[in-house]
């Protein structure tokens, strides 16, 4: 599958194109920005981008008005087509949001339902008891999702529902071409559908992806040749800042080595997940870190991770925004990209990742891991890496097996002797290509 060795880039389309966040109904081209930032993936090493909600919404695009249009506040469907077709012309593949557990409460066939009730021919395609009444007091209860009554929980178990969906996702294919698709709440849809969407989108692309949204549990249930071909790595997610926070690598290596180990028990062996310094729906990593110098490591934790890493825009030069302000903190208008020293690391490091089988499909396990830094490898038959991570303020030397004598310091360039052990430098992160 392309994406296990794919760097992603995620863009938020209504916040990074400046759209009103209500649905104003006035059609303006902003989708197109995303043109102009075309040079700037490419430079920091991303070959795929995953775009947040583009169809047309009430607000912030997962409650779908019409999985048939590009939500006005950005565009037409041509728009959003010229975009696409640049991206792919660049070597950058196409992801897209389905959103598919729920809609929002102006899509048609929920409005035909309060309006014409048990006659509707509709009303099979949500939850309702027309005994009941909701929070915007229609005069009949529906089911939302997690208690949200803007977003209205689809039958998926309804064959007019999902035929609607796939009618949909192969106008995606054939209009824009598209790659992929990541399912939002992936953890609440029906195992049934995800078969089905599993086949017809087999249909479709041959490599065509499905990522979904877990959070925690057995990534299994879902991932596996009937279904998903992966997740995002939400059980990481929380090490990744918080190890450096606490000055703990134990955290994070443990959280690895629970999916990734070696041990019968470690649930996610050989599986590829998305990994995430941050995202549309959490704290910005810059925000989230007390010490400003790990920013770097996290990203060269992130990168050196068994699965493919995904980059959320703004992020990769230390954007921030916190969670409790609001989702419109976390997915602001940047006018333009900036070039800086984060965003010349995780260019090397998407580059390093992108060339390494050790990386893309390597083993895990931990060789040196203390409170303040960490040393862990990734090995296949063709390759061996070693990843090094020092998060503290002062030099520290480990001493260790590494194998052989000298290696290759993928990031700096220069060879590393292993002679009398390895000096890392504060702050440091460091990718050891060994000799064979």
């Amino acid at each position: 599958m392309w994406a296990y060795k794919s760097v992603f880039y995620q863009i938020y389309p209504l916040g990074f194109c400046g759209a009103p966040f209500e649905n104003d109904g006035i059609t303006v081209n902003r989708i197109k920005k995303v043109k102009d930032w075309i040079g700037h993936i490419k430079e920091l090493g991303a070959d795929a981008i995953y775009f947040s909600p583009v169809f047309e919404s009430d607000t912030h695009g997962y409650n779908t008005r019409d999985f048939f249009k590009i939500d006005c506040r950005l565009g037409t469907n041509e728009d959003f087509k010229e975009v696409t077709r640049a991206l792919h012309e660049n070597g950058i593949r196409v992801v897209l949001d389905g959103v598919f557990n729920h809609v929002g409460r102006g899509f048609p066939q929920f409005q035909d339902v309060v309006k014409n009730r048990e006659n509707s021919r509709y009303r099979d395609w949500f939850f309702i008891n027309f005994g009941g009444n909701s929070n915007y007091n229609d005069g009949l209860w529906y089911e939302g999702w997690e208690g949200n009554y803007d977003l209205v929980k689809l039958n998926l178990r309804n064959p007019e529902v999902t035929e609607h969906i796939f009618s949909a996702v192969r106008y995606w294919a054939d209009e824009f071409d598209i790659d992929g698709l990541r399912l939002d709440v992936a953890y609440c849809l029906d195992l049934d559908f995800l078969r089905a969407l599993r086949k017809f989108t087999e249909g479709l692309k041959p490599d065509f992806l499905l990522l979904g949204e877990l959070l925690h549990g057995d990534y299994k249930e879902r991932v596996n040749d009937e279904m998903l071909h992966s997740c995002t790595n939400y059980q990481c997610y929380k090490g990744l800042y918080s190890s450096f926070n606490s000055m703990n690598m134990f955290e994070i290596m443990h959280s690895v080595q629970r999916l990734f180990g070696s041990e019968p028990w470690c649930m996610c062996r050989g599986m590829h997940l998305m990994n995430f310094a941050d995202n549309h729906d959490v704290t910005r990593i810059a925000s989230n870190l007390t010490n400003e110098k790990h920013l770097p490591l996290v990203y060269g934790m992130m990168f050196g991770m068994p699965g493919f890493p995904c980059i959320y825009y703004g992020s990769e030069f230390g954007v921030k925004g916190d969670k409790s302000d609001g989702d419109p903190a976390l997915r602001p208008c940047i006018d333009e990209p900036e070039k800086t020293p984060l965003t010349e690391l995780i260019a090397k490091l998407a580059e390093i990742f992108k060339n390494s089988d050790a990386l893309i499909n390597g083993s895990f396990r931990y060789i040196v891991l203390e409170c303040t830094h960490c040393i862990f490898e990734r090995k296949t038959d063709k390759e061996r890496m070693l990843v090094a991570i020092n998060a503290s303020d002062s030099p520290v030397t480990c001493h260790f097996d590494a194998g052989c004598g000298m290696a290759d310091e993928l990031i700096s360039g220069k060879p590393h002797d292993f002679g009398g052990g390895s000096t890392l430098a504060p702050y440091s992160v460091e990718y050891w290509r060994m000799e064979k």
